[in-house]
């Protein structure tokens, strides 16, 4: 089995960032599941933070510029793909819409997706479902069933408790995992995959 390649995306805008963190952990434990199927695997991170101008110039020029061109190459390469952003007024934050809105809309088509994200408290959980979720739905990514959102107090857990959070992540990356290995996603279809040959339009 061949190693794969798992693109993680944070859109924390601290330096340190939970989101970040989050997006860490995500990767660890898929990485792990896939090498207990036998399968090698890297997780490359990109912090949106540090992309923020490029975002922004290739939304209004409508072309990639900077850093883009291949952070783009890197998520519609990917063999699995995991998206982390803050909560921010009940929806994912503007610096993560803005970066799903530059990428080509059919390059995630059967992309094996993770989603995540981070939170001060557990009532912005749902966000995950009624917000991330349609997002990628839309994009026809092949997504997880299970998402992890992480408040704050879930990275300690309450006095007396254990946080659920470790086992949660721990199954979504093992969910990850399995899709990876039995994924098709071949990226963005090339300029001229569907042209016929000359044989084809011969008949021949």
């Amino acid at each position: 089995m061949r190693d794969f390649t798992i693109v993680a995306v944070s859109a924390g805008l601290g330096k340190p960032s939970s989101t970040r963190l989050l997006a860490d952990r995500l990767g660890e434990a898929t990485v792990t599941a896939l090498k207990a199927q036998g399968a090698g695997a890297k997780v490359e991170n990109i912090e949106l933070r540090d992309l923020a101008h490029d975002v922004v110039n290739t939304m209004l020029t409508g072309f990639p510029s900077g850093a883009m061109p291949e952070v783009l190459e890197k998520v519609t390469g990917a063999d699995g793909l995991i998206a982390v952003t803050p909560v921010f007024t009940t929806s994912y934050s503007g610096l993560f819409k803005s970066f799903v809105d530059v990428i080509d809309p059919e390059s995630l088509t059967g992309m094996p997706v993770l989603l995540g994200a981070t939170g001060g408290t557990a009532r912005h959980s749902l966000a995950l479902e009624y917000s991330m979720r349609p997002l990628f739905t839309y994009l026809h990514a092949d997504l997880v069933t299970t998402s992890v959102f992480a408040a704050t107090d879930d990275w300690a857990g309450e006095a007396g408790t254990v946080s659920p959070l470790p086992k949660r992540i721990e199954r979504a990356g093992g969910e990850l995992a399995a899709r990876i290995a039995g994924a098709r996603h071949q990226g963005p279809a090339g300029l001229y995959d569907n042209v016929p040959s000359f044989e084809d339009m011969l008949g021949r």
